[in-house]
């Protein structure tokens, strides 16, 4: 269940990405301070995810760069802000659609990896079934 709900942060967030940027250069990109103060947010909530996700979830979905969510998160905040502009730039123009495209993919390939199940109750005794007692 976490693991969907993650996926689904993820798919937000990258969604709300490709909105934020849609039609921008990189120069006015980086020129406009709330879009890409946004942006990051948005790119770390995803990168935050990723961190959190087992590593079943990874291994399951191949094709998502995983390895690439990693660095980004890395240069996040960090001292060198050439690279974090960098990094910012790369997540909005290649990661996030590539995420996006590969995580369409596998939820009409593998729909059990999104589903939120809720936890089965352990017992059917007295408002464990959600009757009354």
């Amino acid at each position: 269940m976490l693991n969907a709900s993650l996926l689904s942060i993820i798919e937000e967030a990258g969604v709300g990405v490709l909105i934020l940027t849609e039609g921008l250069e990189q120069d006015e990109f980086l020129a406009s301070s709330l879009t890409r103060a946004e942006t990051q947010r948005q790119v770390k909530a995803i990168s935050d995810s990723i961190a959190n996700l087992a590593p079943s979830i990874l291994s399951t979905l191949v094709e998502v760069d995983w390895a690439g969510w990693h660095t980004v998160a890395r240069q996040l905040g960090g001292p060198d802000k050439t690279a974090e502009q960098d990094a910012l730039w790369f997540a909005v123009r290649s990661l996030v659609p590539a995420t996006l495209m590969w995580l369409r993919f596998y939820r009409k390939e593998q729909p059990a990896v999104f589903e939120c199940k809720p936890a089965r109750p352990e017992m059917n005794g007295p408002g464990m079934n959600g009757s009354a007692p």
